[in-house]
């Protein structure tokens, strides 16, 4: 199977703030702005260039979940990497036997109308690895 980068993930404290940092620092404003009740944030996303790849600011949505977690036990900063794949479910297989271990046994909502599954760090080299598919309509 083919990954292909699909966006990188920072947590942030504080989105809006954030939002004008980039739009300061890329010359372009945020695409889309989401929030994802499942996974307790919003999200703003950014285009990071020509070949697709975004950026995508990940805010916490309350005092709990994973990037409330995350913020509080390392601050802001990149959160993970993503990768997009055409067919989710056997991406998560072909990785299980190869030796990664998943966070979840089956694909959940994501932002940007995606499944998404990740990876546990510490089978990753220390970096927290989202695999993710266009949900199909």
């Amino acid at each position: 199977m083919c990954m292909t980068l699909e966006h990188i993930g920072i947590a942030v404290a504080d989105l809006a703030q954030s939002e004008e940092l980039l739009k300061r620092l890329l010359g372009r404003g945020s695409y889309k702005r989401e929030t994802v009740a499942t996974q307790h944030v919003t999200t703003s996303f950014f285009t990071a260039g020509g070949n697709g790849a975004k950026l995508e600011l990940v805010a916490a949505e309350g005092q709990t979940g994973p990037i409330q977690k995350y913020l509080d036990k390392r601050g802001p900063g990149i959160h993970h990497l993503a990768f997009e794949v055409e067919d989710i479910v056997a991406e998560m297989q072909r990785l299980r036997e190869d030796g990664f271990e998943l966070l979840q046994e089956v694909p959940t909502e994501g932002a940007d109308n995606k499944l998404v599954c990740f990876l546990h760090p510490k089978s990753t080299n220390g970096v927290l690895v989202e695999i993710c598919q266009s949900r199909r309509t």
